[in-house]
């Protein structure tokens, strides 16, 4: 089962659904900000990704600027990280695309999904 993690007014969030849906790819959609992913969660997925602490955070929202995290993030454990971000969905960099509960991809961009589906299909 594929779920994608976003925010329903983000424009980018939906151009990643729509072009799953194209793919004939049915997706969950999930309102991160409603349901903001837990700490354990965040925490699973920055581990599978490999991606830095960084590459989670929505570094050009207003709360992150707000709160300064531009600073503070180098100095954070993963730990850390994931309780800030868990705290607050507006925060996470979004969509974040999960299958059966693992990362695949944050952000959209086709070719990274083209990718991610090409590789998926390689280990099945």
């Amino acid at each position: 089962m594929l779920t994608l993690y976003g925010y329903p007014k983000c424009s980018r969030c939906k151009n990643a659904k729509k072009w799953l849906e194209a793919q004939g790819k049915e997706v969950t959609f999930v309102d991160m900000i409603k349901e903001v992913p837990s700490k354990e969660q965040l925490e699973k997925w920055m581990r599978e990704s490999g991606l830095s602490l960084r590459q989670f955070f929505n570094t050009s929202g207003q709360k992150y600027r707000a709160l300064g995290l531009k600073d503070k993030i180098d100095g954070y454990t993963l730990e850390e990280a994931c309780q800030v971000l868990s705290t607050d969905g507006m925060l996470i960099k979004r969509p974040i695309l999960v299958k059966d509960n693992h990362f695949l991809a944050i952000g959209f961009n086709e070719n990274d999904y083209e990718g991610v589906f090409t590789l998926w299909k390689s280990n099945v």
